[in-house]
């Protein structure tokens, strides 16, 4: 079986719902049951992966994905590909000093970092805060005033790290492979924070926005057409794995191997989500293939 680390790099603001809800926002983002962080399910990227090799090749499609519809069962099988739920690594945050600051926390590096061994991906050793309102940042830091990092409404005191400047080189290194401004900018503008500071943070520092409907013939808003929309922030950052077998299709078989080929490498521009026609979700995929 081969695996592939991808991460994902939102462009524009990014909204994988979950349909309507009974809060205050009309239409949220999918999180997580358990942590409530950001996700971008499996099933999004999937359904992008198959319009896209779809379009080139539907015998590809086929292997890949499986049949789009099945008459009988004895015409049914697995496509070879799973792809894994893309889990929040490194969200922005508006900061005082610096414009913007990527942040995450202990919890999220450790899910990680066990995501990267497994594909055989060596990585730092992760710090932690030295309490709940304290972050750890990389030793070129830009976003500190003084010893102080201000991200939203919160002040948090804050420490240089050489191991949070490790690991903010190691995930640049990942998320802009050949881009040294870009990896530059991101290691300056980057921080460990607590868990619960940044799981608040996952919470109110996401993008919400007001959506109306204009009536055609009066040219004014729609009666009840006023509803606010949850997004993930552009310049997020996410990471998942998704993994290839051999072909299931009885009459056409195909190895893993030859099944890679059709999928992107590299960095390849999609887009994910809802409300395209209004520019959400760009983002970029990136892949890396490593042995399973």
């Amino acid at each position: 079986m081969h695996s592939r680390l991808f991460h994902l790099h939102t462009l524009s603001a990014l909204h994988c719902g979950t349909g309507q809800s009974v809060g205050v926002v009309d239409l949220p983002i999918a999180r997580a049951r358990a942590t409530q962080l950001p996700i971008v399910p499996g099933s999004s990227l999937r359904g992008v992966l198959r319009q896209e090799i779809g379009a080139r090749d539907a015998d590809l499609e086929r292997a890949l994905f499986g049949p789009r519809t099945v008459k009988d069962n004895a015409g049914s099988f697995a496509g070879a590909l799973a792809v894994g739920d893309a889990h929040l690594l490194a969200m922005p945050v508006r900061a005082l000093a610096g414009i913007l600051c990527y942040v995450t926390a202990p919890f999220i590096l450790r899910r990680y970092a066990r995501d990267l061994a497994d594909v055989g991906l060596k990585t730092p050793e992760i710090p932690s805060p030295a309490n709940r309102e304290h972050a750890l940042v990389p030793t070129d830091s830009v976003n500190l005033l003084d010893t102080t990092l201000v991200l939203e409404d919160l002040d948090l005191g804050a420490q240089r790290n050489a191991r949070t400047q490790e690991w903010a080189m190691t995930i640049a290194a990942l998320i802009h492979p050949n881009d040294a401004t870009g990896q530059r900018d991101f290691i300056e503008r980057f921080a460990i924070l607590p868990d619960d500071i940044l799981g608040y943070l996952s919470e109110t520092a996401t993008e919400l926005r007001t959506r109306i409907s204009i009536d055609q013939d009066t040219g004014t808003v729609k009666k009840g057409a006023l509803w606010f929309e949850e997004h993930l922030p552009a310049e997020s950052v996410l990471w998942g794995l998704y993994a290839l077998s051999d072909s299931n299709e009885p009459n056409q078989k195909r190895t893993a191997h030859e099944l890679a080929q059709a999928l992107p490498s590299g960095s390849a521009l999609l887009q994910l989500g809802g409300q395209a026609g209004v520019g959400r979700g760009l983002v970029r995929l990136l892949t890396q293939e490593v042995a399973a």
